[in-house]
């Protein structure tokens, strides 16, 4: 016994190290608890990610595999997430936790965060201001609302342009440092909105749930919590955007912490700026997102209160020139409601669109292609019309059986899947 322990291979602690301290618990973490009970394949509305690699298959001509959470059957289960960041983050909570009394009542424990980030601006009395840290908010302001409208709305919520899957992940991580969310959550909740446009369905309606909740309170509710990934099939079996969708908030905490680097580089290597990294961070960050923030929700709140209406759509969507300036082409949302699927939501030359034109020049460098026009069989439809068949109603004739799918007018049906080469013996 003596002999077969010295026999016995010494045991690398450096490896052991890197695996206890580093390895084991990022699998932890990202792979979620271990379930308890045999495993049950479910449906994609009930599939929850714990990671980027845990997710089923999406794509529906292929089989499914098994959830990372089973059946609902034990009441276990059915407990709901309590603690303050399983309220904070909506990827903590249960596929199978049974629906709350009040789904459209603002949670204000999971509040916190979004009124702190609006406090936190009020820092700008102790850090003061420069031209440098203006600049700075501007341009983050222009770069992150281009990010939301031309990307995360044009593109994730309704595929009208083209790009390369390098390209994709590039939009999905600007489109991330506007912290509102990952891209399936965002393009999911918006394809929902289209769908259910100011009916009582409708998350952020002004007609159903009033200006203020339209405006600030939806997406802190219990019903805007989860992302609705069967309204994403398309963009769900990318990992690279599971991924950003899962750690959302990622993308941010880089972005303030590089504002507050460069704004203390800046402060001791060009003192004459007169800037500094708490400066920088105030003003680049916390100003400028919160400044997104309200414009973006204009566009829930006030586009479906204010401006003038061409096309008889089914719900309140109106135009807006001084809307459109703001959010950089967003505010023509009549017509964005009557044609979602166009990348123009200027239908016509006068009606300033900055996120289309600046989407005309990606296109001449190539990183985007494709973009879908305005048909003029839809330019013809006039405002004494009879208001067209409803995407509610659209949804309902082409699924009578009640499975949920995103009509054609608002994104392009999927391609066919490629099917993948035989492996090589």
């Amino acid at each position: 016994a003596k002999r077969a322990r010295f026999d016995r291979p010494a045991l690398n602690k450096k490896r052991f190290a890197l695996y206890f301290f580093a390895i084991h618990p990022m699998i932890e973490i990202g792979c979620g608890p271990r379930p308890s009970r045999p495993r049950k394949e479910i449906d994609l509305p009930y599939l929850e990610i714990h990671s980027v690699f845990s997710i089923n298959r999406l794509l529906p001509d292929e089989p499914r595999r098994p959830a990372a959470y089973m059946s609902d059957t034990s009441e276990s289960s059915k407990k709901p997430s309590s603690g303050l960041l399983a309220r904070w983050f909506g990827h903590s909570v249960r596929p199978d936790a049974p629906p709350q009394a009040s789904p459209n009542k603002v949670n204000w424990i999971r509040s916190i965060p979004y009124l702190a980030l609006h406090l936190t601006c009020l820092a700008v009395i102790w850090v003061g201001w420069s031209p440098v840290a203006v600049g700075v908010a501007a341009g983050l302001y222009a770069v992150r609302m281009f990010a939301i409208t031309g990307f995360y709305h044009r593109f994730f919520a309704h595929r009208a342009f083209k790009t390369s899957r390098a390209g994709q992940f590039l939009f999905g991580i600007l489109g991330c440092s506007a912290v509102q969310r990952g891209p399936l959550w965002w393009a999911a909740h918006h394809r929902h909105h289209h769908v259910h446009s100011d009916d009582e369905h409708d998350l952020h309606s002004p007609r159903q749930h009033g200006l203020l909740h339209s405006h600030n309170g939806w997406f802190l509710t219990p019903a805007a919590l989860r992302t609705r990934w069967k309204l994403v099939p398309d963009l769900a079996r990318y990992p690279e955007l599971r991924f950003l969708d899962r750690f959302e908030l990622l993308v941010p905490v880089l972005l303030a912490l590089g504002l507050f680097a460069v704004g203390a580089f800046l402060g001791a290597f060009a003192p004459e700026l007169g800037t500094s990294g708490p400066q920088l961070l105030v003003w680049g960050f916390f100003i400028s997102t919160v400044a997104v923030y309200q414009g973006t929700y204009l566009i829930n709140s006030l586009s479906h209160c204010i401006g003038r209406r061409r096309f008889a759509t089914h719900d309140d969507s109106r135009n807006s020139l001084v809307l459109a300036l703001l959010t950089f082409g967003e505010g023509w949302h009549n017509n964005h409601h009557h044609y979602p699927a166009s990348a123009r939501q200027g239908f016509y030359w006068w009606e300033i669109d900055i996120t289309y034109y600046l989407l005309v020049v990606l296109s001449w460098t190539g990183l985007v292609w494709d973009l879908k026009p305005v048909p003029e069989s839809v330019l013809s439809r006039a405002l004494e019309q009879a208001p067209p068949t409803s995407p509610g109603e659209e949804l309902a004739q082409a699924s009578p059986a009640g499975e949920a799918v995103v009509p054609t007018s608002i994104v392009p049906p999927l391609p066919a899947p490629v099917p993948l080469p035989a492996p090589s013996t």
